[in-house]
């Protein structure tokens, strides 16, 4: 993330290939059969599990009281959707959600991240609290813990209600009282039996691309807006954060919020291109890593934030968590861009990078990269890997199964990745897969594919994929072959 960092990163790369380039050709070692490998094990305690949200899976959009949200108003509007998908009925986990649970205990998962749809349990954004809206994250709770699996709930997976939307969203500053209000409801329900909270995923991702460039909901765009929206979730984070520890008082709970972390690496290593990857660093990973942990926002737009935050505001955001989540996927390659919206614009990886179905660079290294990081610079606070996959073109084999190699390979080398961070003395915890299902993959609708099990768009029907009994097995020895 930092130039040292990069560089450090760089010299480490034929140190981290060895381990790591058995990935490539992972698929046709699983292809045949093949003697028993070793297997590079994990921490005992280590958490297995996977992640979802709400509004990707669940479906019943206008069912039991549930009101809009921004996806739910973005999704139906013409052009912003490939395909002119939306989520209305997404995987129909609604209704099928003891399906899902048990694809997750069969495969031996240990914790589930969810996020719970603010709409459903709170139309308005604000107010009355809709009972079977909360009644619905009720029965999956039992569930899960009946199967043995851990719920991680997560507040906030950017399903905003429209009726806040309609009041400034994340551009107004009240929201940081909303979204406490609506957590502390959210607690007092569920609280005396789940203990993870998770406060909001990648809120980076909200400003930048709902925010900046308008490509995700609700499709607002401007430098300032982006800027605006990210100091108010961090603002929203830290009120949250604050009032739930008090809240929580002996309920044993463990708080903690999901960022995407990537490190942003300058084009073709070109110095010329280093000022445009700094920014963005600053922007996509630090503007919410350093007000969390070290109470200020980093130099690059220190200026900029000084215009919106307002006295005391860092105090508030700079809050104890119990563990970090780290939604990580490639690296960020950068040049310079003067159409940018900070001047930056995303270039090619180095020549020869696999690449995903979407495009994005198989760059496992990265991942150790980014938790070195966080070992370094914030004080290596407990981690759990919250999203890791990959979009892959799924094959159909002759018996009607997706024999999906390039996913395993995918996974593999991450999950070494993180394993050679903890070799390096970094605090991972767990990993939870992305994704558990096929699902509505936001802009990009259902033609993208990162779930470990195939559902049919028409039938709804679920068929694990050959990653999932990947995965099952991976949890089941609590490590990876070797080779």
């Amino acid at each position: 993330m930092r130039r040292r960092t990069f560089l450090k990163a760089a010299a480490a790369t034929a140190t981290l290939a060895a381990p790591l380039a058995v990935a490539a050709g992972a698929a046709r070692v699983l292809a045949a059969p093949a003697p028993a490998a070793p297997v590079v094990s994990f921490p005992e305690g280590f958490v297995w599990g996977c992640s979802t949200s709400a509004y990707q899976i669940e479906g019943a959009v206008a069912e039991d009281g549930r009101g809009p949200s921004v996806w739910d108003t973005f999704s139906h509007s013409y052009g912003r959707i490939a395909n002119g998908d939306n989520g209305d009925t997404a995987c129909d986990h609604y209704h099928r959600y003891p399906e899902d649970i048990e694809l997750m205990a069969r495969a031996g998962m240990k914790a589930y991240r969810f996020s719970i749809a603010w709409p459903r349990v709170m139309p308005q954004g604000v107010g009355a609290v809709n009972a079977k809206g909360l009644d619905f994250y009720d029965r999956l709770t039992d569930s899960l813990l009946a199967r043995g699996i851990e719920p991680w709930p997560c507040l906030y997976h950017w399903d905003l209600p429209q009726a806040l939307q309609d009041k400034g969203g994340w551009l107004n500053r009240d929201i940081a009282g909303w979204f406490t209000d609506y957590a502390l409801a959210v607690t007092a329900r569920l609280g005396d039996r789940a203990k993870r909270w998770v406060m909001l995923n990648e809120p980076s991702v909200v400003a930048i691309f709902g925010h900046g460039t308008g490509g995700h909901a609700p499709g607002i765009t401007g430098r300032l807006n982006c800027l605006k929206a990210i100091h108010h979730q961090n603002l929203a984070q830290g009120t949250a954060l604050a009032a739930l520890r008090k809240a929580g008082g002996g309920k044993n709970w463990q708080l903690g919020t999901v960022l995407a972390l990537q490190p942003s690496w300058p084009v073709g290593g070109l110095d010329s291109n280093y000022p445009a990857s700094l920014m963005w660093d600053a922007l996509w990973n630090r503007s919410c890593l350093d007000p969390l942990f070290k109470g200020r926002y980093p130099e690059q737009l220190a200026g900029d934030f000084a215009g919106i935050a307002k006295p005391g505001d860092l105090a508030i955001i700079r809050q104890p968590i119990d563990f970090l989540g780290v939604n990580y996927y490639s690296r960020m390659h950068q040049q310079v861009d003067p159409q940018g919206l900070f001047g930056t614009g995303y270039g090619s990886a180095p020549e020869g990078t696999r690449r995903t179905g979407m495009e994005w660079p198989v760059e496992p290294d990265g991942l150790t990269e980014i938790l070195v990081e966080l070992q370094e610079s914030y004080g290596n606070p407990p981690v759990y890997i919250a999203e890791n996959g990959a979009d892959y073109p799924d094959t159909v084999g002759p018996g009607g199964r997706v024999q999906d190699d390039d996913r395993i390979a995918y996974l593999r080398g991450h999950i070494l990745a993180a394993r050679n961070a903890i070799d390096e003395g970094c605090n991972v915890k767990g990993y939870m897969v992305w994704t558990l299902l096929d699902n509505f993959e936001w802009a990009e609708g259902y033609r993208r594919r990162f779930g470990l099990v195939q559902v049919d768009r028409k039938t709804m029907t679920r068929t694990p994929k050959a990653s999932y009994d990947w995965y099952a097995d991976v949890v089941r020895k609590n490590g990876v072959p070797a080779a």
